[in-house]
């Protein structure tokens, strides 16, 4: 295959953009969708939209058009803010959408190089190989025990066998390489392959929306129909006093705006796309917006020993020898035996390695061999990995008729194909216990005589002849205590699964400070359990060894079983199913296979386990800030209907203190408070110290919604004081309107303060980088001074100039009905 794939040229730079511009990317376009008129629909539909469509014709019929321009203006801000936001959100999804596209490997000028899977061209030469995903259709020029699952295409299970050769030798987009590897030329493209044609469907497919999405999209239509119940109720009050229809629509309309929350649906969607997003500029690629909904629930993270624990730098530490049963370390030069056994361990692995330590031995066998006589043997019969434990075998022969079947595995597998004594069989396990004691990785190696030329089915059929013990080691990545320590620290259970021995991965658990590295499971033990002590014992266990894929998922259903929320690492074919199972699949994004990446929900793409704490973190971070944004927002909204509700009902003597341009304007003016300031909002310094949160139905527990209830209460209490007191110092309609207002604006902004955190103070709080606070913030005040200091608007907004004492009346008021809070953050920092 080796010396093959230098012969091919492939396509030209010049010829890959003739073929792109005669036959199209390899993407499957099924509509092209307008998203600015999608969105601009969407919007149109909110019931915020509608109430202000309404209640400004209601101003132009009456003959107020002054009100009616105003509204049309604040309805193309507002319209433009949420085209603005929804425009930054689908930005960021299809930046990750762009960065998740599998990749493939093409041959392009004489080179073997890796390319995004759309840039693949008709004419292209591609490489496909064990646990990838066929990227287009195409013909087969080479092979090498080359077979396909097609069941997405046929429906049947088993793979099949193809090569150059065949009768079908075609290969088709979207089926999985189930073994060896293809060289193919590519004769279809995008939506013109098998799948493209008959995918159509997918466009009809909607996506399903998460619980958080069905929680807060429910929450909201209920305050809807709340909305809707006292609009009633406003609108017979105010038509009973007056007899006018329109004027007691427009009233009734006020209250209606006040209610509904059209901004919690604006932050959700913004909060997790921007988190994504985040994600993406830190190493981590989200595929779906709603893992981010997960991640700060994560309990316990399953993973993998090579290559994520360790650096997947495999290099040959120790040979052992069975004929003479002596342990060595590779030297300058190696002796007759000891090179036949590293000779007969590279001839077991691929003529192509791509795994760590099928690497180490072909770069061993260049190195101590000076004859090489791999350009004198083809690889004729290949049994891929497989088997409890697993083990592979290669056959190779020559011009002459000379064959080499060798072997390699894990040892108890190639012990079982071997016959062997016990005294022998104890010896060989005597070196495994003594290599992985230091915290080696050992496979057993082995050679066959048969002569035969009809190969057994399976290789275990062979009887192989035991030649002893290649051991690699490969190092600890350097940071990875620190990872651990930050997993425990934040409540998160650690487990290793892994297809290495117990005792390796003990050794090297405990030199990177591993807790409880002697609770291991093997996974022949795991399959024989039943489901009640596997759950109980599956909480215990700290380390899985000898792990495949059946025992894999197991784990995760186990603890799955026990409310666990579970992150699962992953970068082989082997962890596909487990990796879908979990509630966070994670798939590295170097070694990974384009398998695990599919059906992971994360991949880090430097292949870094301290990406996770950074993504667990980003998850409790997004979390925590997405419930302070609405928390605000129910906070404020509650004095905003009851300062319009209560003195109606009560028959005070101003009944409509506010009007829609009144509501319209603080409605401009909280959202970005919440979508814009609480976003950015940094992480708390003690979230990474907190246990997980529970996945749970609800969003709000009881207390969180206490809080903001009487939150709302205080500010309502304040507003109807400050109402009031107006009223008894004779105050006119427009005075008190001004003075109720700017206690709203106060409290406003001082509710956005205070809400920063619901355990550490203002004080604290007031330290933390965000400079959007200070921005709104200061817009807030400065548009607030123009309406009352600027006749003109004033006299729009029905309001009157006030006193000093008035203003400094209304801050103090607003101060007071908001930062009681701060008495209850101390009480609740004593007591933890």
């Amino acid at each position: 295959m080796e010396q093959s794939n230098q012969s091919l040229q492939g396509l030209s730079d010049e010829e890959v953009l003739q073929s792109r511009a005669k036959s199209g990317s390899n993407s499957l376009e099924h509509q092209n969708k307008n998203h600015f008129i999608s969105s601009l629909t969407e919007m149109i539909q909110e019931p915020m939209f509608l109430l202000l469509i309404i209640a400004t014709s209601v101003y132009f019929i009456t003959g107020k058009y002054g009100d009616g321009f105003f509204m049309l203006a604040a309805i193309f801000l507002v319209s433009t803010i949420s085209l603005y936001q929804e425009s930054k959100s689908r930005n960021a999804i299809d930046e990750l959408k762009k960065l998740s596209q599998p990749k493939s490997k093409v041959i392009r000028n004489g080179a073997l190089i890796e390319i995004p899977s759309e840039e693949i061209v008709v004419g292209d030469s591609i490489q496909t190989e064990e646990g990838t995903f066929v990227p287009a259709d195409g013909i087969i020029i080479q092979s090498n025990d080359f077979s396909v699952n097609e069941s997405i295409l046929t429906g049947e299970s088993l793979s099949v066998f193809k090569n150059e050769k065949s009768e079908i030798n075609q290969i088709f987009q979207g089926t999985i390489v189930a073994s060896g590897l293809a060289i193919c030329k590519v004769t279809a493209v995008g939506n013109q392959t098998q799948l493209g044609k008959i995918g159509n469907s997918l466009a009809s497919i909607i996506e399903e929306k998460t619980p958080l999405q069905l929680q807060i999209g429910n929450f909201v239509k209920y305050l809807s129909i709340i909305g809707l119940f006292f609009f009633g109720i406003v609108w017979a009050i105010n038509f009973y006093n007056s007899g006018l229809f329109l004027d007691s629509l427009l009233k009734a309309l006020t209250l209606a705006m006040s209610i509904i929350p059209e901004e919690i649906p604006v932050a959700f969607t913004t909060f997790m796309a921007l988190g994504a997003w985040r994600l993406m500029k830190m190493g981590i690629i989200v595929k779906h917006t709603k893992t981010v909904e997960t991640l700060g629930s994560a309990t316990v993270i399953c993973t993998d020993k090579t290559g994520t624990i360790t650096q997947n730098k495999m290099s040959l530490a120790q040979l052992y020898l069975f004929s003479s049963d002596k342990i060595v370390h590779p030297k300058e030069r190696l002796s007759e035996d000891e090179l036949e056994l590293l000779s007969i361990s590279m001839w077991a692995s691929e003529p192509i390695p791509f795994d760590g330590m099928e690497i180490a031995l072909h770069d061993a066998y260049a190195k101590f061999t000076i004859l090489d006589e791999r350009p004198n043997y083809k690889l004729i019969h290949e049994y891929p990995l497989s088997g409890n434990p697993p083990m592979m075998t290669h056959i190779f022969e020559n011009q002459k008729g000379t064959r080499i079947i060798a072997v390699k595995g894990a040892p108890e597998a190639i012990i079982a194909s071997c016959k062997l004594s016990a005294a022998e069989i104890q010896k060989i396990n005597r070196a495994i216990e003594s290599m992985s004691k230091e915290g080696f990785r050992v496979l057993g190696v082995g050679i066959s005589p048969f002569s035969e030329k009809d190969f057994p089915k399976t290789q275990q059929e062979f009887l192989f002849d035991f030649k002893g013990i290649v051991a690699f080691y490969d190092p600890p990545k350097d940071n990875i205590k620190t990872v651990f320590d930050a997993f425990y620290n934040a409540g998160i259970q650690v487990k290793i699964v892994t297809g290495d021995n117990a005792t390796t991965t003990s050794t090297i658990a405990k030199q990177i400070g591993f807790r409880n590295p002697e609770n291991s499971l093997n996974g022949d033990e795991l399959m024989t359990m039943d489901e009640a002590t596997l759950k109980e014992k599956v909480m215990d266990t700290t380390i899985f060894t000898r792990m495949f894929p059946e025992a894999k998922l197991k784990i995760i259903e186990a603890l799955k079983a026990n409310n666990q929320i579970v992150a699962m690492t992953g970068d082989g074919v082997n962890d596909g199913p487990a990796l879908k199972s979990a509630h966070i699949g994670i798939a590295m994004g170097k070694k990974g296979t384009e398998i695990a990446k599919q059906a992971a929900n994360l991949i880090l793409i430097d292949d870094d386990l301290s990406k996770m704490t950074d993504a667990i973190a980003m998850g409790r971070k997004i979390y925590i800030n997405l419930k302070k944004a609405i928390q605000y927002i129910i906070s404020i909204h509650i004095p905003i209907v009851l300062i319009v509700f209560i003195p109606l009902v009560l028959g005070w003597i101003y009944p409509n203190i506010f009007s829609p341009v009144h509501i319209i304007f603080l409605e401009i003016i909280m959202g970005p408070t919440c979508s814009i300031i609480y976003e950015n909002e940094p992480m708390e310094s003690n979230l990474m110290l907190q246990k997980p949160r529970p996945l749970t139905n609800t969003f709000f527990n009881l207390k969180e919604i206490t809080i903001s209830l009487i939150q709302g209460l205080a500010i309502t209490l304040g507003l109807l004081f400050i109402y009031r007191y107006c009223v008894y110092q004779n105050c006119s309609e427009s005075s008190t309107r001004t003075v109720v207002f700017l206690t709203l604006i106060a409290s406003n902004i001082f509710l956005t303060l205070a809400n920063r955190s619901f355990y550490y103070s203002i004080f604290t709080t007031i330290r933390y980088k965000n400079n959007l606070v200070l921005m709104i913030i200061g817009i807030t005040v400065i548009i607030t001074s123009l309406l009352l200091f600027v006749p003109v608007f004033a006299r729009f907004f029905m309001f009157e100039a006030v006193s000093t004492l008035q203003i400094g009346m209304s801050i103090m008021v607003g101060f007071v009905c908001v930062f009681w809070i701060e008495i209850y953050k101390a009480f609740k920092r004593r007591k933890s």
